[in-house]
Protein backbone atom coordinates (compact mmCIF):
# COMPACT_ATOMS: atom_id res chain seq x y z
CA UNK A 1 0.00 0.00 0.00
CA UNK A 2 1.23 3.65 -0.65
CA UNK A 3 1.84 5.36 1.98
CA UNK A 4 0.69 8.76 0.56
CA UNK A 5 -2.36 8.80 -1.76
CA UNK A 6 -2.53 11.75 -4.18
CA UNK A 7 -5.78 10.17 -6.13
CA UNK A 8 -9.06 12.34 -5.54
CA UNK A 9 -12.18 10.39 -7.36
CA UNK A 10 -12.88 13.56 -9.37
CA UNK A 11 -12.28 12.52 -12.96
CA UNK A 12 -10.16 14.29 -15.12
CA UNK A 13 -11.97 15.59 -18.77
CA UNK A 14 -10.34 14.11 -21.59
CA UNK A 15 -10.32 17.67 -22.67
CA UNK A 16 -8.95 19.12 -19.82
CA UNK A 17 -5.55 16.23 -19.87
CA UNK A 18 -3.20 17.78 -21.86
CA UNK A 19 -3.50 20.96 -20.82
CA UNK A 20 -3.12 20.28 -16.85
CA UNK A 21 0.40 20.45 -15.46
CA UNK A 22 -0.01 18.17 -12.74
CA UNK A 23 -0.62 15.15 -15.79
CA UNK A 24 2.94 16.14 -17.65
CA UNK A 25 4.76 13.16 -16.60
CA UNK A 26 2.03 10.46 -15.89
CA UNK A 27 0.61 11.40 -19.35
CA UNK A 28 4.51 10.66 -21.11
CA UNK A 29 5.16 14.66 -21.65
CA UNK A 30 2.53 15.48 -23.67
CA UNK A 31 0.92 18.82 -23.47
CA UNK A 32 -0.99 20.88 -26.06
CA UNK A 33 0.55 23.90 -27.82
CA UNK A 34 2.33 24.55 -30.75
CA UNK A 35 5.88 22.82 -30.31
CA UNK A 36 8.97 24.19 -31.66
CA UNK A 37 11.37 21.58 -32.49
CA UNK A 38 14.64 21.23 -34.60
CA UNK A 39 15.56 24.93 -33.65
CA UNK A 40 19.61 24.70 -33.92
CA UNK A 41 20.67 26.99 -31.35
CA UNK A 42 24.59 27.64 -30.72
CA UNK A 43 25.46 27.61 -26.71
CA UNK A 44 23.56 28.44 -23.72
CA UNK A 45 23.58 32.12 -24.23
CA UNK A 46 22.49 32.59 -27.51
CA UNK A 47 20.70 36.22 -27.14
CA UNK A 48 22.20 36.70 -30.73
CA UNK A 49 18.75 34.96 -31.79
CA UNK A 50 16.47 35.63 -29.53
CA UNK A 51 16.24 32.58 -27.81
CA UNK A 52 14.95 33.03 -24.14
CA UNK A 53 17.04 30.90 -21.61
CA UNK A 54 15.12 28.55 -18.91
CA UNK A 55 16.21 27.26 -15.78
CA UNK A 56 13.89 24.61 -13.97
CA UNK A 57 13.83 24.70 -10.60
CA UNK A 58 11.70 21.43 -9.10
CA UNK A 59 11.18 18.65 -11.51
CA UNK A 60 7.53 16.92 -10.93
CA UNK A 61 4.82 16.86 -12.87
CA UNK A 62 3.99 20.61 -12.02
CA UNK A 63 6.92 22.03 -13.01
CA UNK A 64 8.07 20.16 -15.99
CA UNK A 65 4.51 20.51 -17.44
CA UNK A 66 5.39 24.61 -17.11
CA UNK A 67 8.31 24.06 -18.85
CA UNK A 68 6.30 22.27 -21.60
CA UNK A 69 4.57 24.92 -21.54
CA UNK A 70 7.58 27.45 -22.07
CA UNK A 71 9.26 25.42 -24.88
CA UNK A 72 5.87 25.24 -26.69
CA UNK A 73 5.04 28.92 -27.35
CA UNK A 74 5.01 30.16 -30.86
CA UNK A 75 5.94 33.69 -28.99
CA UNK A 76 9.26 32.96 -30.38
CA UNK A 77 12.63 30.07 -29.27
CA UNK A 78 13.45 29.17 -26.17
CA UNK A 79 15.45 26.54 -24.85
CA UNK A 80 16.05 24.43 -21.25
CA UNK A 81 19.83 25.28 -19.99
CA UNK A 82 19.36 24.37 -16.87
CA UNK A 83 17.45 21.61 -13.91
CA UNK A 84 17.45 21.48 -10.48
CA UNK A 85 15.81 19.38 -7.79
CA UNK A 86 15.86 17.68 -4.63
CA UNK A 87 15.89 14.46 -5.56
CA UNK A 88 17.67 12.62 -8.39
CA UNK A 89 14.62 10.17 -9.54
CA UNK A 90 12.53 13.00 -10.06
CA UNK A 91 15.24 14.70 -12.19
CA UNK A 92 15.74 11.88 -14.09
CA UNK A 93 12.30 11.23 -15.09
CA UNK A 94 11.31 14.79 -16.02
CA UNK A 95 14.28 15.29 -18.41
CA UNK A 96 13.48 12.13 -20.09
CA UNK A 97 9.87 13.84 -20.78
CA UNK A 98 10.67 16.88 -21.86
CA UNK A 99 13.68 15.78 -23.93
CA UNK A 100 11.84 12.87 -25.79
CA UNK A 101 9.37 15.90 -26.47
CA UNK A 102 11.27 18.81 -27.21
CA UNK A 103 14.59 17.30 -28.28
CA UNK A 104 17.46 19.98 -29.40
CA UNK A 105 15.13 22.61 -27.12
CA UNK A 106 16.46 20.98 -24.11
CA UNK A 107 19.98 21.65 -23.67
CA UNK A 108 20.77 20.35 -20.52
CA UNK A 109 24.03 17.84 -19.98
CA UNK A 110 24.52 16.32 -16.86
CA UNK A 111 26.57 19.26 -15.35
CA UNK A 112 23.80 21.65 -15.86
CA UNK A 113 21.51 19.17 -14.08
CA UNK A 114 22.19 19.98 -10.30
CA UNK A 115 20.78 17.85 -7.06
CA UNK A 116 20.49 19.35 -3.52
CA UNK A 117 19.52 22.22 -1.64
CA UNK A 118 21.51 24.54 -2.85
CA UNK A 119 20.85 23.59 -6.81
CA UNK A 120 18.23 26.27 -7.33
CA UNK A 121 21.75 28.68 -7.18
CA UNK A 122 23.76 26.78 -10.11
CA UNK A 123 20.76 26.85 -12.10
CA UNK A 124 19.63 30.57 -11.69
CA UNK A 125 23.60 31.17 -12.17
CA UNK A 126 23.63 28.78 -15.54
CA UNK A 127 20.42 30.83 -17.21
CA UNK A 128 21.52 34.26 -16.34
CA UNK A 129 20.42 37.93 -16.64
CA UNK A 130 17.58 37.69 -19.33
CA UNK A 131 16.41 34.62 -19.12
CA UNK A 132 13.84 32.98 -16.97
CA UNK A 133 13.73 30.80 -13.88
CA UNK A 134 11.03 28.23 -13.39
CA UNK A 135 10.31 28.15 -10.10
CA UNK A 136 8.19 24.69 -8.91
CA UNK A 137 9.48 23.58 -5.80
CA UNK A 138 6.95 23.74 -2.64
CA UNK A 139 5.92 26.61 -1.15
CA UNK A 140 8.22 27.02 1.66
CA UNK A 141 11.40 27.53 -0.91
CA UNK A 142 9.32 30.15 -2.95
CA UNK A 143 10.61 32.95 -1.66
CA UNK A 144 14.10 32.02 -1.03
CA UNK A 145 14.48 31.23 -4.38
CA UNK A 146 12.96 33.50 -6.11
CA UNK A 147 15.00 36.21 -4.12
CA UNK A 148 18.34 35.02 -5.35
CA UNK A 149 16.59 35.10 -8.75
CA UNK A 150 15.69 38.25 -8.50
CA UNK A 151 19.09 39.93 -6.95
CA UNK A 152 20.56 38.10 -10.29
CA UNK A 153 18.71 39.84 -12.23
CA UNK A 154 16.64 36.67 -13.93
CA UNK A 155 12.90 36.87 -14.66
CA UNK A 156 11.03 34.54 -12.85
CA UNK A 157 7.50 32.32 -13.26
CA UNK A 158 6.41 30.61 -10.22
CA UNK A 159 4.11 28.26 -9.48
CA UNK A 160 1.45 28.21 -6.54
CA UNK A 161 0.77 28.45 -3.48
CA UNK A 162 3.69 31.43 -3.20
CA UNK A 163 4.46 30.77 0.76
CA UNK A 164 3.07 29.05 4.03
CA UNK A 165 3.02 31.48 5.68
CA UNK A 166 1.77 35.51 6.86
CA UNK A 167 5.80 35.72 6.64
CA UNK A 168 6.80 34.34 3.80
CA UNK A 169 3.66 35.78 1.37
CA UNK A 170 5.15 39.54 3.05
CA UNK A 171 8.07 38.64 1.86
CA UNK A 172 7.05 37.77 -1.51
CA UNK A 173 5.48 40.82 -1.58
CA UNK A 174 9.16 42.81 -0.82
CA UNK A 175 10.61 40.79 -3.76
CA UNK A 176 7.65 42.15 -6.04
CA UNK A 177 8.56 45.86 -5.33
CA UNK A 178 12.42 44.58 -6.12
CA UNK A 179 11.30 43.21 -9.09
CA UNK A 180 9.50 45.96 -10.15
CA UNK A 181 12.18 48.32 -9.40
CA UNK A 182 14.87 46.22 -11.64
CA UNK A 183 12.49 45.90 -14.21
CA UNK A 184 12.28 42.16 -14.08
CA UNK A 185 8.63 39.88 -15.48
CA UNK A 186 7.57 37.70 -12.67
CA UNK A 187 4.63 35.58 -13.54
CA UNK A 188 2.19 33.36 -11.19
CA UNK A 189 0.48 30.17 -12.08
CA UNK A 190 -2.82 31.50 -11.06
CA UNK A 191 -3.85 30.44 -14.80
CA UNK A 192 -7.27 30.95 -14.49
CA UNK A 193 -6.66 34.47 -14.77
CA UNK A 194 -5.72 33.75 -18.03
CA UNK A 195 -8.89 31.82 -19.31
CA UNK A 196 -10.12 33.51 -22.39
CA UNK A 197 -13.91 32.66 -20.65
CA UNK A 198 -13.59 33.70 -17.79
CA UNK A 199 -12.38 37.14 -18.44
CA UNK A 200 -15.07 37.22 -21.12
CA UNK A 201 -17.23 36.06 -17.87
CA UNK A 202 -15.56 39.01 -15.93
CA UNK A 203 -16.37 41.71 -18.42
CA UNK A 204 -20.05 40.97 -18.09
CA UNK A 205 -20.54 40.93 -14.37
CA UNK A 206 -18.07 44.40 -15.21
CA UNK A 207 -21.13 45.42 -17.00
CA UNK A 208 -23.80 44.45 -14.68
CA UNK A 209 -25.09 41.17 -16.44
CA UNK A 210 -25.85 39.79 -13.20
CA UNK A 211 -26.83 42.94 -11.57
CA UNK A 212 -24.52 43.21 -8.25
CA UNK A 213 -22.69 40.54 -7.04
CA UNK A 214 -24.29 39.23 -3.71
CA UNK A 215 -22.78 35.73 -3.00
CA UNK A 216 -19.56 33.43 -4.35
CA UNK A 217 -19.83 29.85 -4.01
CA UNK A 218 -16.75 27.86 -5.08
CA UNK A 219 -16.09 24.13 -4.07
CA UNK A 220 -13.80 21.53 -4.13
CA UNK A 221 -14.66 17.91 -2.55
CA UNK A 222 -13.16 14.91 -3.07
CA UNK A 223 -11.65 12.14 -1.37
CA UNK A 224 -8.12 14.09 -1.01
CA UNK A 225 -5.03 12.36 0.30
CA UNK A 226 -4.21 10.61 3.11
CA UNK A 227 -0.77 9.90 5.15
CA UNK A 228 0.58 6.78 6.57
CA UNK A 229 2.59 6.92 9.77
CA UNK A 230 6.11 8.21 9.41
CA UNK A 231 8.02 4.39 9.22
CA UNK A 232 11.27 5.96 10.47
CA UNK A 233 15.46 4.38 9.50
CA UNK A 234 15.43 7.40 6.97
CA UNK A 235 15.57 11.45 6.72
CA UNK A 236 12.28 12.53 8.23
CA UNK A 237 12.80 16.07 6.55
CA UNK A 238 13.41 14.53 3.21
CA UNK A 239 10.17 12.07 3.63
CA UNK A 240 8.57 14.83 4.76
CA UNK A 241 9.25 16.86 1.78
CA UNK A 242 8.10 14.12 -1.04
CA UNK A 243 4.93 14.63 0.69
CA UNK A 244 4.05 18.18 0.80
CA UNK A 245 0.21 18.30 0.81
CA UNK A 246 0.73 16.41 4.47
CA UNK A 247 2.20 19.74 5.93
CA UNK A 248 1.62 22.83 6.61
CA UNK A 249 5.78 23.82 6.56
CA UNK A 250 6.30 22.87 3.19
CA UNK A 251 3.49 23.60 1.22
CA UNK A 252 0.68 25.56 3.07
CA UNK A 253 -0.57 21.78 3.34
CA UNK A 254 -3.99 20.62 1.63
CA UNK A 255 -6.57 23.40 1.81
CA UNK A 256 -4.30 25.80 0.18
CA UNK A 257 -3.12 23.70 -2.35
CA UNK A 258 -6.57 22.72 -3.98
CA UNK A 259 -8.46 25.74 -2.93
CA UNK A 260 -6.20 28.91 -4.14
CA UNK A 261 -7.32 29.24 -7.70
CA UNK A 262 -10.98 28.92 -6.37
CA UNK A 263 -10.15 31.75 -3.96
CA UNK A 264 -8.58 33.94 -6.47
CA UNK A 265 -11.77 33.28 -8.03
CA UNK A 266 -13.93 34.72 -5.42
CA UNK A 267 -11.51 37.94 -5.00
CA UNK A 268 -11.50 38.38 -9.26
CA UNK A 269 -15.42 38.32 -9.18
CA UNK A 270 -15.54 40.54 -6.19
CA UNK A 271 -12.89 42.87 -7.49
CA UNK A 272 -11.85 43.23 -3.86
CA UNK A 273 -9.85 41.45 -1.37
CA UNK A 274 -12.09 40.26 1.78
CA UNK A 275 -12.13 41.69 5.06
CA UNK A 276 -12.62 38.88 7.35
CA UNK A 277 -12.67 35.43 7.43
CA UNK A 278 -15.06 32.75 9.45
CA UNK A 279 -14.80 29.53 9.06
CA UNK A 280 -15.57 25.94 10.20
CA UNK A 281 -13.72 22.20 10.08
CA UNK A 282 -12.91 19.00 11.19
CA UNK A 283 -10.98 15.73 10.62
CA UNK A 284 -13.67 12.65 9.77
CA UNK A 285 -14.41 10.31 13.06
CA UNK A 286 -11.71 7.34 13.81
CA UNK A 287 -9.34 8.84 11.04
CA UNK A 288 -6.07 7.27 10.47
CA UNK A 289 -4.69 9.97 9.00
CA UNK A 290 -1.19 11.13 10.22
CA UNK A 291 -1.21 14.54 7.74
CA UNK A 292 -1.95 18.21 9.39
CA UNK A 293 -4.79 18.49 7.66
CA UNK A 294 -7.84 18.71 8.40
CA UNK A 295 -10.96 16.91 6.51
CA UNK A 296 -13.66 19.44 5.83
CA UNK A 297 -12.99 23.04 5.18
CA UNK A 298 -16.09 25.71 5.25
CA UNK A 299 -15.34 29.38 5.19
CA UNK A 300 -17.55 32.38 4.31
CA UNK A 301 -15.28 35.92 3.43
CA UNK A 302 -16.80 39.18 3.83
CA UNK A 303 -16.29 41.88 1.47
CA UNK A 304 -15.79 45.43 2.02
CA UNK A 305 -19.40 45.90 0.61
CA UNK A 306 -20.97 43.60 3.10
CA UNK A 307 -21.19 40.61 0.52
CA UNK A 308 -20.24 37.18 0.77
CA UNK A 309 -18.08 34.68 -0.76
CA UNK A 310 -18.15 30.52 0.43
CA UNK A 311 -15.36 28.47 -0.35
CA UNK A 312 -16.13 24.90 0.60
CA UNK A 313 -13.47 22.10 0.78
CA UNK A 314 -13.65 17.90 1.70
CA UNK A 315 -11.75 15.68 1.11
CA UNK A 316 -13.49 12.52 2.19
CA UNK A 317 -13.55 9.14 0.53
CA UNK A 318 -17.32 7.94 -0.79
CA UNK A 319 -18.93 11.23 -0.15
CA UNK A 320 -20.23 13.77 -2.93
CA UNK A 321 -18.00 15.29 -5.53
CA UNK A 322 -17.77 18.95 -6.70
CA UNK A 323 -15.29 20.99 -8.30
CA UNK A 324 -16.90 24.22 -9.34
CA UNK A 325 -17.27 27.96 -8.97
CA UNK A 326 -20.78 30.06 -8.73
CA UNK A 327 -21.46 33.76 -8.56
CA UNK A 328 -24.84 34.75 -7.82
CA UNK A 329 -26.08 38.34 -8.12
CA UNK A 330 -29.55 40.69 -7.85
CA UNK A 331 -30.70 40.02 -11.36
CA UNK A 332 -29.45 36.41 -11.91
CA UNK A 333 -26.73 34.01 -11.39
CA UNK A 334 -23.92 32.18 -13.50
CA UNK A 335 -21.25 29.42 -13.11
CA UNK A 336 -17.38 30.56 -13.21
CA UNK A 337 -15.27 27.46 -13.54
CA UNK A 338 -16.00 23.80 -13.99
CA UNK A 339 -14.05 19.98 -12.99
CA UNK A 340 -10.29 20.76 -12.59
CA UNK A 341 -10.59 24.14 -13.50
CA UNK A 342 -12.47 23.39 -16.91
CA UNK A 343 -13.65 26.72 -18.84
CA UNK A 344 -17.34 25.47 -17.66
CA UNK A 345 -18.91 29.52 -18.03
CA UNK A 346 -21.97 30.60 -18.20
CA UNK A 347 -25.08 33.03 -17.39
CA UNK A 348 -28.44 31.86 -16.21
CA UNK A 349 -31.96 32.84 -16.78
CA UNK A 350 -32.53 33.34 -13.10
CA UNK A 351 -31.09 31.46 -10.11
CA UNK A 352 -31.30 28.53 -10.81
CA UNK A 353 -27.53 26.85 -11.71
CA UNK A 354 -28.70 24.48 -14.53
CA UNK A 355 -27.18 23.47 -17.92
CA UNK A 356 -31.02 23.89 -19.21
CA UNK A 357 -31.10 27.09 -17.94
CA UNK A 358 -28.33 28.65 -19.59
CA UNK A 359 -28.89 32.28 -21.05
CA UNK A 360 -25.57 33.06 -22.37
CA UNK A 361 -21.95 31.28 -22.81
CA UNK A 362 -18.69 32.71 -24.08
CA UNK A 363 -16.96 31.55 -26.95
CA UNK A 364 -15.07 28.27 -26.86
CA UNK A 365 -11.46 28.69 -25.30
CA UNK A 366 -9.36 27.73 -27.70
CA UNK A 367 -5.78 27.80 -25.78
CA UNK A 368 -5.42 26.42 -22.42
CA UNK A 369 -4.98 29.07 -19.93
CA UNK A 370 -2.06 27.25 -18.86
CA UNK A 371 -0.24 27.76 -22.05
CA UNK A 372 -1.68 31.32 -22.22
CA UNK A 373 0.12 32.51 -19.31
CA UNK A 374 3.42 31.26 -20.40
CA UNK A 375 3.00 33.70 -23.86
CA UNK A 376 1.93 36.95 -22.30
CA UNK A 377 5.44 36.23 -19.61
CA UNK A 378 7.52 35.58 -22.69
CA UNK A 379 5.95 38.15 -24.46
CA UNK A 380 7.03 40.54 -21.64
CA UNK A 381 10.32 39.52 -21.14
CA UNK A 382 10.84 39.82 -25.51
CA UNK A 383 9.22 43.48 -26.38
CA UNK A 384 10.36 44.37 -21.89
CA UNK A 385 6.54 45.19 -21.34
CA UNK A 386 5.78 45.31 -17.94
CA UNK A 387 4.58 42.28 -16.03
CA UNK A 388 4.55 41.85 -12.66
CA UNK A 389 1.75 39.44 -11.10
CA UNK A 390 3.66 38.65 -7.69
CA UNK A 391 1.89 41.34 -5.86
CA UNK A 392 -1.46 39.88 -6.69
CA UNK A 393 -0.70 36.52 -6.16
CA UNK A 394 0.64 37.31 -2.82
CA UNK A 395 -2.55 39.00 -1.76
CA UNK A 396 -4.43 35.78 -2.60
CA UNK A 397 -2.13 33.91 -0.72
CA UNK A 398 -2.93 36.08 2.22
CA UNK A 399 -6.93 35.78 1.44
CA UNK A 400 -6.07 31.13 1.41
CA UNK A 401 -4.20 31.72 4.49
CA UNK A 402 -6.36 33.88 6.29
CA UNK A 403 -9.63 31.05 4.84
CA UNK A 404 -7.25 28.30 6.59
CA UNK A 405 -6.51 30.03 9.57
CA UNK A 406 -10.18 30.78 10.15
CA UNK A 407 -10.97 27.22 10.36
CA UNK A 408 -7.65 25.88 12.36
CA UNK A 409 -8.13 28.79 14.79
CA UNK A 410 -11.94 28.16 14.68
CA UNK A 411 -12.71 32.03 15.10
CA UNK A 412 -13.19 35.61 12.72
CA UNK A 413 -9.48 36.45 10.63
CA UNK A 414 -8.99 40.04 9.24
CA UNK A 415 -7.25 41.10 6.33
CA UNK A 416 -5.58 43.53 8.83
CA UNK A 417 -4.46 40.66 10.98
CA UNK A 418 -3.56 38.18 8.73
CA UNK A 419 -1.51 40.96 6.13
CA UNK A 420 0.36 42.58 9.43
CA UNK A 421 1.22 38.54 10.80
CA UNK A 422 5.28 38.07 11.34
CA UNK A 423 4.10 34.20 11.64
CA UNK A 424 6.36 31.65 10.41
CA UNK A 425 6.12 27.68 10.79
CA UNK A 426 9.52 27.39 9.72
CA UNK A 427 12.36 29.86 9.13
CA UNK A 428 15.43 28.35 7.94
CA UNK A 429 14.38 27.35 4.37
CA UNK A 430 17.91 29.25 3.11
CA UNK A 431 20.11 27.18 5.28
CA UNK A 432 18.54 23.44 5.04
CA UNK A 433 20.74 20.54 4.12
CA UNK A 434 19.97 16.99 4.59
CA UNK A 435 21.56 16.47 7.93
CA UNK A 436 18.55 18.67 9.35
CA UNK A 437 15.58 17.63 11.39
CA UNK A 438 12.38 17.97 10.19
CA UNK A 439 10.52 20.93 11.08
CA UNK A 440 7.88 19.18 12.84
CA UNK A 441 8.44 15.94 14.33
CA UNK A 442 6.37 12.25 14.34
CA UNK A 443 5.28 10.78 17.55
CA UNK A 444 5.96 7.95 18.64
CA UNK A 445 2.62 6.38 16.76
CA UNK A 446 4.00 8.49 13.32
CA UNK A 447 1.82 10.81 13.60
CA UNK A 448 1.98 14.66 12.99
CA UNK A 449 0.36 17.73 14.71
CA UNK A 450 -2.73 18.54 13.77
CA UNK A 451 -4.64 22.34 14.34
CA UNK A 452 -6.73 22.20 17.75
CA UNK A 453 -8.95 24.85 17.83
CA UNK A 454 -8.51 27.40 20.88
CA UNK A 455 -4.71 26.21 21.16
CA UNK A 456 -3.40 26.21 17.64
CA UNK A 457 -1.90 29.44 16.11
CA UNK A 458 -1.15 30.56 12.66
CA UNK A 459 -1.40 33.95 12.39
Amino acid sequence: MKRFNFQHKNRVPAAMKNSTRRHFLSNGGILAGSILTGINLGGVHAAEDNTIRLALVGCGGRGSGAAANALSSSTGPTRLVAMADLFEDRMTRSYKALSEQFGDQVNVPSDRRFIGFDAYRKAVDVVGPGGIMIQATHSVFRPVHVAYAVEQGVNVFMEKSFAPDPAGTRRILEIADQAKYKNLKIGCGLMCRHSSARQAMIEKIREGALGQIVLVRAYRMDSGIRLEPFPGNQSELLWQIRRPYAFLWVSSAQFIEYMIHQIDECCWIKDAWPVSAHGLGGREPRSKDCAQNMHTYCVEFTYPDGTKAQINGRAMPNTYGDFSTFVHGTSTAGQFSGNVHAPTVSIFKDQRCDKDNISWRPDRERVSPYQVEWDVLLDAVRKDKPHNEAHRAAYTNFASIMARAAVHEQRVITWDEVTGSNFSFFTGAADLTTENPAPVQADADGRYPVPIPGSWKEI
